[in-house]
């Protein structure tokens, strides 16, 4: 069984398991495109969490609310903020800063562009 996101307009209205015949039968109507659970900014990851040399489809595994960019065969998520721009290798969107590292939590504030520690 495979992972099928159908596709609207160019935006992701829901994802389900099926198998490839049953797609291909039209039971469900058009529009369905495969996904990979495993996929994540291009990257096929295992079972483990970590990268495993798989073939990644589609650059993201598709959500609803997804768009799917047909030119860049990928599936993007929504812009979390109008300030965030799309990683072409990924179609990952980031912030206009990196977002500090050490053991703090923050949250993106978009009135200063700027990560702020939670309490």
């Amino acid at each position: 069984m495979s992972h099928f996101a159908k596709v609207e307009g160019g935006m992701v209205t829901q994802v389900i398991v099926a198998d490839q015949d049953v797609i291909d039968s039209g039971m469900f109507g058009s529009g369905w495109v495969q996904t990979s659970y495993n996929t994540r900014g291009g990257v096929h990851y295992g079972q483990d969490g970590q990268p495993d040399g798989g073939v990644a489809m589609r650059k993201n595994y598709a959500g609803i609310g997804f768009t799917y960019d047909a030119g860049r065969d990928a599936f993007i998520p929504p812009q979390p903020f109008p300030s965030w721009t799309l990683v072409e290798e990924t179609c990952q969107w980031t912030a206009p800063t990196s977002m500090p590292v050490d053991d703090k939590r923050y949250t993106w504030d978009e009135a200063t562009l700027s990560w702020v520690e939670m309490p």
